[in-house]
Order: structure tokens, then C-alpha cells, then sequence
């Protein structure tokens, strides 16, 4: 009992060590100060986790956040066949970072595709379904097939594979990559667990199904996230990682001129804020939007057009007298209150009272409330386990399954 009160209180303090390091990161942060100040981070969290047990920590599980999700995960579990694992992670990420700062969406977005569905198994990275060419795979899933990011894991994979040959899977380097990537983009810390294996099948139907969809109304996508064990809180604060990337403009066209298969562009968008997407968007729009639609395209909008670049960030579609902040403050939630939404699902929000008031509680700060609820929930995301039981493998290219000898 005293074991299990005390490994509690470290979950607790490694949580809050997490959440209070992420709020005090300074905004601009460089991959060299990422680099110090993770590894810092990550020894504390380490010496707060070897108080469990006299053996170092090696039986520590994070048993208050099961939630039917993989208890048998374990802190820094590569500590002895390649304790070199998260630093080799931390290092690419932060090479790739600084050429590509988009990694950071691509990967959140890879990363929550593939926990969505059977759990946190690098299922969604599969080309292949354990030789069965008549399974499809996940890649092909119409949700997925705007996934970007795969040729980031296999990156960061290789340089581990060079240094721990079959060790760390890829569903721990994703797992990983992710939450790097996320400070990279001054969003919060969060302790990951890992000891994940990697899926031998891909799960297509499923992931068609069930990863929600840029139309989904309040209802459908609160079920799809309660069936997994979020609640309304969680949920709203996991959608509040549209705050970095930008939403490609496949998501958005149909609310500008095919709403629900009417013909017409969504009811609910005011005509300004129609205008700016269409601008950005619409290659039928025309080019009197040039003329400044009140209102008018920003200069990040007109760069975007004019470069090809064809998606939206929810940071331009702010009034220019809400401060910039960090990529992880309130933005996102405050385009809802405006009725500002790229997405009709983001924009669904405001339509049930219990989102609603969740909008207006993350708005109404610095984001340092969204930032430790985004943190918490995150933990939770990343736990999720693959239903079907099966003990899964590490892969060595993760993109096809390892061949049963």
C-alpha cells in the first residue's frame, strides 16, 4: 500500500513538474535551449521516478492514468538497452525543426490519426497489412490520405536503428517525436511513457469510420471521443492542437460553396469571413476579393495565395489587436468566440453550452489553463491502447511489419 501511495505521488509531481516546466518556457525558445532544457527536464523527472523502487525505478507504472490504456508503460524504458533513445529523438526533431517548423503539425496530427484508431500500435505508418494485399491500410483511409510526415519518423527511426538496432519501436519514436515536436513549438512539456509495440496489421475500415471528420456536428464528434474515454474537457482542449499548422483547404472548400451537399457556401460563416476564405481557398473565387473585403485579407493571406501555399492557419484569422503569444496560447479558442472557425467541427463548439463554456474559460486567460489541460491530455491521448490484445512487435522499417521467420 505504501509503495503504491508513494508511486502515486510521484505521477503527481512528475505532472506537475511537467506542466509548471511548459509554462515557464519562453516563448522563440532555439533547438539549443530545447536540447538543454529537455534534458534537464527529462533528469529530474528521472530521479523523481527512481524513489519507487530500490532497483531505480524499473517497476514504475503510471497506474493513476490507465484509463484502459497500456499500464504496462513505463518511464524512461529504454534506460538500459538504449538509454540514448530520447536523446537521439530530441536532437532530430530539433534538426528537422529548425529547416521545417510545420514537422511539429505534421507529426501532432500523424500522432493523433494513429492513437484514434486501435490505439498507439504506428498502425496508421503500415504500407503494408502483414502481406495481405487485400487488406487496405490505413494510409489509404480518405481521412488520412493528407497525413504528412512519415519520411520525419523514418528519419528520426534510422538514426536510432544505427545506434540500437530492433530496440525502440516505431511507435515510441512517433510517441516521442511528437511531443518534441510540440515543444519545438513553444507548446507544453509532458512526461511520455513508453514500452509501446508496434502493430502487425493496418486497420483501414476503422479508420475510416471512426477518425472524426472536418464536418462532424458537436454530437458526433463528442461520441467519438467519449467512446475512447475523453470527456467533453479533454476533448476540447485535444482539438485545441489546430493552434499550430494550418488547415489545408480540401477541409475547408465545401464550406464555401457545397455545404452538406446544398450548393451553397455554410449559412453560419458571416460573408467577411467567407470572403477571406475564399480568397485564400477558392479557385472559382474571383480576384475582386483583392479589393480589401471588410475584413480585408491580411498580408499573411495575400503571401499564402500568392506563393501556392493553399491552406489557412487559425493564428490569421485573428483581429490584429489580440496579441500573437505563443503558438500554445488561447488563439484557437478565440476564433471560435468569434465565430471564426476553419472547420465546421471546430466551429461546433460553440453550439452546445458544455463546449461552449470551455471555449470561453481557455480564451479568457494567458493559455496557461489549456496548455496544462492539452498537456494532461495528451498523456491520456498517447495511452491508448490496440483493442485486439495482441502482443504487437518492434519493427525495423516502419512502414512494413517484420516477417515471421
Amino acid at each position: 500500500m505504501a509503495m503504491s501511495t508513494m508511486k502515486g505521488f510521484v505521477v503527481a509531481m512528475v505532472v506537475i513538474f511537467s506542466v509548471l516546466l511548459s509554462l515557464n518556457n519562453p516563448r522563440g525558445e532555439s533547438e539549443r535551449a530545447f536540447l538543454s532544457a529537455s534534458s534537464s527536464a527529462q533528469e529530474r523527472l528521472v530521479n523523481l521516478v527512481s524513489l519507487t523502487s530500490s532497483d531505480g525505478g524499473q517497476d514504475f507504472v503510471m497506474e493513476d492514468m490507465n484509463d484502459g490504456g497500456q499500464s504496462d508503460l513505463e518511464y524512461d524504458f529504454y534506460r538500459e538497452t538504449c538509454p540514448e533513445a530520447e536523446t537521439i529523438v530530441r536532437s532530430t526533431m530539433a534538426q528537422i525543426y529548425s529547416q521545417q517548423k510545420n514537422v511539429s503539425a505534421q507529426l501532432l496530427r500523424l500522432f493523433f490519426h494513429d492513437c484514434f484508431i486501435q490505439g498507439c500500435d504506428a498502425s496508421v505508418l503500415l504500407d503494408d497489412s502483414n502481406g495481405n494485399k487485400n487488406h487496405s491500410i490505413e494510409k489509404l483511409a480518405v481521412p488520412n490520405k493528407t497525413l504528412k510526415g512519415f519520411d520525419k519518423v523514418d528519419l528520426i527511426k534510422e538514426v536510432l536503428e544505427n545506434v540500437c538496432p530492433g530496440v525502440v519501436s516505431c511507435a515510441d519514436t512517433l510517441a516521442l517525436a511528437t511531443r518534441d515536436g510540440i515543444v519545438l513549438a513553444d507548446g507544453p512539456f509532458y512526461p511520455v511513457f513508453t514500452g509501446r509495440r508496434d502493430s502487425t496489421r493496418s486497420y483501414h475500415d476503422e479508420a475510416l469510420a471512426e477518425i472524426p471528420k472536418p464536418d462532424d456536428n458537436i454530437t458526433q464528434t463528442l461520441h467519438l471521443f467519449s467512446v475512447r474515454g475523453f470527456s467533453d474537457r479533454e476533448t476540447v482542449s485535444l482539438l485545441g492542437a489546430h493552434n499550430i499548422g494550418k488547415i489545408g483547404c480540401e477541409f475547408i472548400q465545401a464550406r464555401l460553396n457545397n455545404f452538406k451537399g446544398t450548393g451553397k457556401p455554410d449559412p453560419t460563416v458571416s460573408p467577411s469571413f467567407l470572403k477571406e476564405m475564399r480568397f485564400v481557398c477558392d479557385d472559382n473565387g474571383t480576384r475582386s476579393s483583392q479589393k480589401s473585403p471588410a475584413p480585408g485579407p491580411t498580408r499573411g493571406l495575400m503571401r499564402e495565395r500568392s506563393s501556392g501555399l493553399r491552406g489557412m492557419p487559425y493564428f490569421q484569422q485573428l483581429s490584429s489587436s489580440i496579441p500573437s503569444g505563443r503558438g500554445f496560447d488561447t488563439h484557437y479558442y478565440q476564433s471560435l468566440l468569434k465565430g471564426r472557425g476553419l472547420l465546421f467541427a471546430d466551429q461546433q463548439l460553440m453550439a452546445n453550452e458544455r463546449t461552449a463554456r470551455l471555449v470561453r474559460a481557455y480564451a479568457s486567460d494567458d493559455g496557461s489553463t489549456f496548455r496544462m489541460d492539452f498537456a494532461r491530455a495528451m498523456m491520456k491521448m498517447s495511452k491508448l491502447k490496440a483493442a485486439n490484445g495482441s502482443p504487437g512487435q518492434v519493427r525495423v522499417d516502419c512502414s512494413l511489419p517484420l516477417q515471421a521467420s
